[in-house]
């Protein structure tokens, strides 16, 4: 509980780390938020149904709250004008992002008769909101209330998605992924191969804990390479692959 963990992407496709922690606390009877900003809830829940998870279900239930992304700055921009008491949660297109930490907050606040487990906040992907105009300093402002909210007071959990390119000349996103890095509790950093495709291998992941957040110790890092297959992934180190073997 109360742990900030960052899901970072460089040279390959890290969704498939929101797909597992997504099934992963909706199992567990957590109450989550998820934030797409990438994909339509058709997509997730596709995926979601091969992991053994029906997001409709816990949308029913209440479990789940998601925030289609796409289709509300579809709307927000071209459609419709916003009810009255009833502010988009993307609003940020044309002022800021205090619209969408309210609509984390009050997602994530405990109604009369919850009894889920623990909160979560799940976003895919923090760098579609400096695509959509926010300003970096906007956007780590929103992390930090949000942490605050949902990892100090609400005693919840945080993942967020971001992508990385160490060869691009995008200062603002190297700015916020940078940032989350140096306050994440922990990073799952997946990354393409340098060699480049290989259908035996995929990438490899990165697994950083921060114990330099709180502890007077180094960081501590691990390696590992991964295949991802239909409905898993098989993680293996590095040189251990099935056509290694």
């Amino acid at each position: 509980q109360g742990k900030f963990t960052l899901l970072r992407d460089t040279r390959t496709d890290g969704s498939f780390l929101v797909h597992h922690f997504l099934s992963f606390y909706l199992r567990a009877g957590c109450k989550v938020c998820f934030v797409a900003l990438l994909q339509s809830f058709s997509h997730y829940s596709i995926v979601a149904q091969k992991l053994g998870v029906s997001l409709a279900a816990a949308k029913e239930r209440g479990q789940l709250v998601f925030l289609e992304g796409l289709k509300s700055c579809l709307d927000l921009l071209f459609g419709e004008e916003e009810q009255p008491g009833q502010p988009s949660p993307l609003q940020f297109l044309s002022r800021d992002l205090r619209a969408l930490f309210d609509f984390v907050r009050v997602s994530l606040s405990a109604a009369a008769g919850d009894s889920w487990k623990g909160p979560v906040l799940l976003v895919d992907d923090l760098s579609v909101l400096l695509s959509l105009g926010a300003a970096p300093v906007a956007v780590l402002d929103f992390i930090h209330y949000c942490r605050v909210c949902v990892c100090c007071q609400l005693k919840g959990n945080i993942v967020v998605l971001v992508h990385s390119n160490e060869d691009s000349e995008d200062e603002e996103n190297a700015l916020v992924v940078n940032s989350l890095c140096h306050h994440s509790d922990l990073i799952l950093w997946a990354e393409g191969l340098a060699t480049g495709f290989c259908k035996d291998v995929h990438g490899q992941i990165k697994i950083i804990k921060r114990l330099s957040l709180r502890q007077a110790e180094q960081d501590l890092v691990q390696i590992y390479q991964y295949k991802i297959q239909d409905r898993n992934v098989t993680f293996f180190a590095r040189g251990l692959s099935a056509a290694v073997l």
